[in-house]
């Protein structure tokens, strides 16, 4: 028999295998061979692995719903095996998430081990998450409540909600699994306000690619009244540029002065936008007042935050 004889007749042979159903070595069951198509279109929506993905596929018949509620479930364990496995090591990096309602706004800090993770779609989809699921637990909690409220979360963050109906400690674990690299969900505040007072907001080193949930290193949120009418926005823009800019930790009063560079209050402070005035001239200039203010900065520690 020749070589090339014996290599037609194999080559044959696995062709014939490729089309047949696949037996399981454990059960001894006839497993029908993931579809191709499928297999591909299972990866590209869930992002499991390919042999995963194979394996779910082959396990549930080519059922493309039992197979990703499979691998749901199997990467749901492993998240939180990892979760806990990972929960030691220091998570400084992330994002901050802002989210701007009607009258209201939320501002989230979640954070991961790398940079290079908080580059990554799916820890932005959880950064997201968070401040919707954030907002929605606000709007709930102050429904009859009128006025100014703002509503500083904490401990309460892992317990929420979320629109599929898991939870937000899940989600996390969940993540935790498919990054590969600690995460926690450290802060948030939202903040509501009447119909004639305005929320101003920025967000400095900006995620590209992301319009609904503003994402960046630092973010601000401002309250204030008045201004031009029409040019609040913009107005409440240049406040929140100066506040993560000039990282402001308390109020002041209108007529303070200033005590230079070292100067922490808000309103004595020199304005960002025009050095020329303080932040109490430029507010007068624009007929507007600022009522509160919150700053975050990605990884800032508990000392700083409390400056």
């Amino acid at each position: 028999m020749s070589f090339t004889f014996l290599f037609r007749t194999i080559t044959k042979d696995l062709a014939k295998v490729n089309t047949c159903h696949v037996q399981s070595l454990h059960t001894g069951l006839q497993l029908l061979a993931a579809d191709k198509s499928l297999l591909m279109k299972l990866r590209k929506n869930t992002g499991y692995t390919f042999i995963n993905c194979k394996k779910a596929l082959e396990k549930f018949d080519n059922d493309m719903a039992q197979a990703e509620t499979w691998l749901n479930e199997q990467a749901q364990k492993e998240g939180w095996n990892k979760a806990n496995k990972l929960e030691g090591r220091k998570a400084k990096e992330g994002l901050i998430g802002l989210f701007m309602g009607d009258k209201a706004a939320v501002m989230v800090e979640v954070n991961c081990e790398t940079d290079f993770v908080a580059r990554n779609e799916k820890f932005q989809q959880l950064v997201k998450e968070v401040a919707l699921a954030t907002l929605a637990h606000h709007r709930n909690k102050t429904q009859s409540q009128g006025g100014y409220v703002k509503f500083l979360v904490g401990d309460e963050l892992n317990k929420l909600s979320l629109e599929a109906g898991a939870s937000l400690s899940d989600r996390v674990a969940l993540t935790i699994g498919r990054l590969g690299e600690n995460l926690s969900v450290r802060r948030a505040v939202t903040v509501g306000v009447p119909a004639e007072w305005n929320i101003g907001s920025y967000v400095h080193g900006g995620v590209s690619g992301q319009t609904e949930v503003a994402m960046g290193r630092y973010g601000a949120l401002v309250v204030f009244q008045g201004g031009e009418e029409g040019a609040q926005e913009v107005l409440g823009r240049k406040l929140g540029q100066h506040i993560v800019g000039e990282s402001p930790v308390s109020l002041g009063n209108m007529d303070d002065l200033p005590c230079g560079e070292s100067e922490t209050r808000l309103l004595p402070q020199t304005f960002l936008g025009d050095p020329s005035l303080t932040v109490a001239q430029f507010l007068k200039g624009q007929q507007a007042r600022v009522l509160d203010f919150v700053r975050f900065q990605c990884g800032e520690t508990a000392s700083e935050e409390a400056k």
